[in-house]
């Protein structure tokens, strides 16, 4: 079992940068793979990126892919969530979901661990 908690959104002006992290309680932490995700309402929960385990391979949604950057302190229990060059089409609550993998996993169906969500809004 695990428990996550996302923070770090907010209000930002498009070109603006935030961190997301995503804090997970229990002792096997190193063993998720990790990932991010958002929705707008009414939309589906759409993949922006995911890391495996031990932080050695990442992947990114297109629509992110130069912008984000996510990344791992396995000591902190901490996944992280760059995002430079905001855009107003990155509005969404953004979501960090978790499963025990030893490999990357991009869909919203293969993460069996969720977060409540932080809201990002980008203001043109």
């Amino acid at each position: 079992q695990v428990q996550l908690v996302e923070s770090g959104g907010g209000l930002v002006q498009a070109g603006d940068s935030l961190r997301l992290s995503c804090a997970a309680s229990g002792r096997t932490f190193s063993s998720y793979a990790m990932g991010w995700f958002r929705q707008v309402p009414g939309k589906e929960r759409d993949f922006v990126a995911a890391i495996s385990w031990n932080g050695g391979s990442t992947y990114y949604a297109n629509s992110v892919k130069g912008r984000f950057a996510i990344s791992r302190d396995n000591a902190k229990n901490t996944v992280y969530l760059q995002m430079n060059s905001l855009k107003p089409e990155d509005t969404a609550l953004y979501y960090c979901a978790a499963e025990p993998s030893f490999t990357l996993l991009t869909n919203a169906f293969e993460y069996g661990y969720w977060g409540q969500g932080t809201q990002v809004t980008v203001s043109s």
